[in-house]
């Protein structure tokens, strides 16, 4: 195993002519879509810039959501369909906190200390949920069929969007919060560039470094790709298993809820569906990537960040975003499943 993965070790298949076939037409599909790009680039150059700026804020959001998608996956090969909700609930908490505690509605230095405020609680909230749901729910299944876990995620889903639709919103109708920049921007040269997308990539970017240092470099990095490669043999090894995974849906579900605190401070509204919307989008970005690999999850939410923003500007239109999503997730499991730095395998019988 790659120090970039958490995955096990793999067997790399033998490619037959229909993958090879396959892999060309994808080839062809990916010469399109650069053709394309060069040229929005050259026609429409300004448009061009600030949407890729508008992409890269996105697309940082995101891969913080898809590393919990990601990291769960890498580790007990379970796709935690529920996530995207923990991220919802995460944005009507830290909305909560920083709206309705403090009365955040513009940028002071009280504002930041509330909105900081907010991110601590949205953080320690979301991962004691999340480590919660694997010790009531997940930890009983891991001996299971695959599909009991991830039926029970599926529920867990529907729990988390009754509780956020029941106790915080008002029926469908989305929550409007005020935020610290409201609509605020600046320029550099004819581009603009909201301060929120500052703020998000201030906050995402030494995230995901703390991330994979965490992976790469600790102890407790060392015993999740331990465990990832074999359960027993860790526990042999005088690693704590359950601890571990424990620490795993921490950390996933504290990406989760920073995730939430900045998509609204950047958006500034909330409905109960949000987390299905954005939870599919973050798992296809950790798909692009190849689930289990940390660099691959954060790689495929900046381009599906891009990617989208893009379609909203030149393409189908914001109407059509999930359409995108879906061709994307689609064309990966038909062309490349295993995703861009991932890499493909077989079951060892």
């Amino acid at each position: 195993m790659t120090t970039s993965a958490i995955a096990a070790s793999e067997v790399k298949p033998h490619r037959r002519p229909q993958e090879v076939a396959a892999n060309s037409l994808g080839l062809l599909l990916l010469a399109a879509v650069g053709v394309w790009l060069i040229y929005e680039l050259i026609a429409h150059p300004q448009q061009f810039a600030s949407l890729l700026v508008i992409g890269v804020g996105n697309g940082a959001l995101y891969a913080l959501i898809a590393l919990g998608y990601t990291m769960v996956y890498g580790i007990i090969e379970l796709i935690n369909f529920s996530h995207g909700d923990l991220f919802m609930l995460a944005t009507v908490l830290s909305g909560i906190v920083a709206a309705s505690w403090f009365s955040v509605d513009s940028f002071t230095f009280a504002a930041v200390g509330a909105v900081a405020l907010a991110l601590l609680i949205a953080i320690v909230v979301a991962a004691t949920v999340n480590v919660a749901a694997e010790r009531v729910a997940y930890r009983r299944l891991r001996r299971a069929p695959k599909l009991a876990p991830l039926i029970t995620a599926v529920g867990l889903s529907f729990m988390y969007q009754w509780v956020g639709q029941r106790n915080f919103m008002s029926g469908s109708a989305p929550k409007q919060w005020s935020t610290m920049f409201g609509n605020g921007s600046f320029s550099i040269g004819s581009v603009r560039v909201p301060y929120t997308t500052l703020v998000v990539l201030a906050v995402t970017i030494p995230l995901l470094l703390v991330m994979v240092y965490l992976v790469q470099r600790t102890r407790a990095g060392k015993a999740m790709r331990a465990v990832a490669q074999d359960q027993d043999a860790a526990r042999l090894m005088g690693i704590d298993v359950d601890r571990t995974i424990a620490f795993v849906f921490a950390v996933g579900g504290g990406l989760a809820g920073a995730a939430g605190l900045l998509y609204l401070q950047s958006v500034g509204t909330s409905n109960y569906n949000l987390g299905f919307r954005l939870g599919l989008i973050a798992f296809t970005a950790a798909v692009l990537g190849g689930i289990g690999n940390l660099q691959g999850a954060v790689l495929g939410g900046f381009l599906i960040g891009v990617l989208l923003s893009l379609n909203d500007g030149f393409l189908l239109g914001p109407h059509w975003s999930m359409t995108v999503v879906f061709t994307v997730l689609i064309t990966l499991m038909v062309f490349k499943p295993e995703g861009i730095l991932g890499t493909a395998t077989t079951e060892k019988v």
